[in-house]
């Protein structure tokens, strides 16, 4: 018992800090802090681990309501443009995970710092750069 009264004041911080990590979200009012070229450098399952998986993709964000994605293909040898369409709901992303798919992902931007953006969508975070 005394053992675990000892640990009851740290799982106490641990969940304190776990809700201010869930609720650190940038609402977006509409797209235009988004819009532009921005190159998907890294992607990560979590944050704090250092080996994020490099990446040298380019998103492009347009008006009209579209992705471009821009990525290697090791299959092709080559480059390859994906189209998506996207739009902000709630202040979150809301972009189709693939083309020609109903289905859609909802994304989160948990940093947004000058020419730097952090998203959170359903499996990874996704590190990005103008």
């Amino acid at each position: 018992m005394k053992t675990f009264l000892k640990f009851l004041p740290l799982a106490a911080l641990l969940a304190i800090s776990n809700v201010n990590a869930k609720s650190k979200v940038i609402l977006l009012d509409d797209n235009s802090e988004i819009l532009g070229k921005w190159t998907v450098f890294a992607e990560t399952a979590a944050l704090h681990k250092i080996d994020n998986k490099k990446l040298k993709n380019k998103w492009v964000f347009h008006k009209n309501g579209t992705m471009s994605s821009f990525g290697f293909d090791p299959r092709l040898n080559g480059f390859v443009e994906v189209k998506v369409t996207y739009e902000v709901v709630d202040g979150l992303i809301i972009k189709q995970i693939q083309p020609s798919s109903p289905k859609t992902e909802s994304c989160k931007v948990v940093k947004l710092k000058d020419d730097f953006m952090t998203l959170k969508c359903k499996y990874l975070y996704y590190l990005l750069k103008r």
